[in-house]
């Protein structure tokens, strides 16, 4: 068993991590801090987990590194960074903000307006999609845990990118459920607003696409890359237009995916347009694509707490313990 730590437990990602760490054979969850809701059962905030837990929320004050094997920091964009220089040599460490998923001091500034306070520590964490940097992840002890958007776009792009198969740029359109706004209110979340509606926003500027730039070789293939506000809670569902650089067929576009992915337990390969229906709730990704006269779409959607969040942290962690990279995480997506 390891002894497990959840820093933000009472957002929508430490929610999320609680719901698939009880089922955990492996995992035992010994401490959860909140900031909202220190001192109160976590079964008061959460009654879906009523008869499950019987831990309360605590302070990050009262946090003891040397009592954990493994620590999720489900914490605001900003905060991690605060913590981790005082964890040295301490449990493993999986952030799922983006506090250590830019090496570039000015480039994470410019997206996430924020300046970065612990640049020395950005080395010693590893990019955490199992799919593309499984080996280094496996000898890792920091991860840090890549956005929802990114991880729909990357699984969606590498083998193209990789085999060469675009030609000029690729324009992303990628939509999300209001879960991605987090559990705090923001205008941008607030169902009024949301419900029977679709906006775009953070135009060019979405702090998602330079962990995508860091994977991918855009020098001749550049990306275009754009969000909308969509009026579901859980999804990103994601659309990537391009023209190829050679001549390709279904069946062509199916086989390279199925080269990249056939052995990857959570990347499944759909033959018409995936639906985030059936993805809701699981770390799932489906894919699937449509070509036609040179072009080429391709879709992919994921639950963005699961896939996106919560579930690709412990597929993270499954790796570097030396569990069953499905551990916990095999169910089906549920749907309706």
């Amino acid at each position: 068993m390891v002894k497990v730590g959840i820093a933000g437990g009472s957002g929508y990602g430490g929610a999320e991590l609680l719901h698939i760490l009880i089922r955990h054979p492996e995992a035992e969850i010994s401490w959860i801090s909140s900031h909202r809701h220190s001192g109160k059962l976590v079964s008061a905030v959460y009654p879906s987990l009523l008869g499950f837990l019987d831990s309360s929320f605590t302070s990050l004050e009262t946090l003891s590194p040397s009592d954990l094997d493994v620590l999720f920091l489900a914490l605001p964009h900003g905060e991690a960074m605060n913590i981790v220089p005082q964890l040295d040599g301490d449990p493993v460490i999986i952030d799922l903000s983006g506090d250590f998923r830019i090496g570039d001091p000015d480039i994470f500034e410019q997206y996430y307006k924020l300046p970065l306070s612990a640049p020395e520590h950005q080395k010693d964490f590893v990019y955490g999609l199992p799919e593309i940097n499984r080996s280094q992840i496996r000898a890792a002890k920091r991860i840090a845990n890549p956005g929802c958007f990114a991880t729909a776009t990357l699984l969606a792009l590498y083998p193209l990118y990789e085999e060469k198969w675009i030609k000029g740029p690729v324009f992303v359109d990628a939509k999300t459920g209001s879960s991605g706004g987090g559990s705090s209110p923001s205008p941008g979340a607030h169902h009024p607003r949301r419900s029977n509606s679709l906006f775009p926003y953070r135009p060019f500027s979405h702090q998602h696409v330079p962990e995508i730039l860091q994977i991918l070789d855009t020098s001749e293939r550049p990306l275009v890359f754009q969000t909308y506000s969509a009026p579901f809670i859980r999804g990103i569902f994601a659309s990537h237009y391009m023209a190829l650089s050679r001549e390709a067929t279904s069946e062509q576009v199916r086989d390279l995916y199925q080269k990249y992915y056939s052995s990857e337990y959570f990347v499944r390969w759909v033959p018409e347009c995936p639906d985030v229906n059936y993805v809701r709730h699981s770390n799932f990704v489906d894919i699937g694509a449509a070509t036609q006269d040179g072009f080429l779409i391709v879709w992919s959607v994921l639950d963005n707490l699961q896939k996106g969040a919560a579930g690709q942290a412990v597929q993270n962690m499954n790796l570097i313990c030396g569990f069953s990279e499905t551990m916990g995480l095999g169910f089906p997506p549920t749907y309706p």
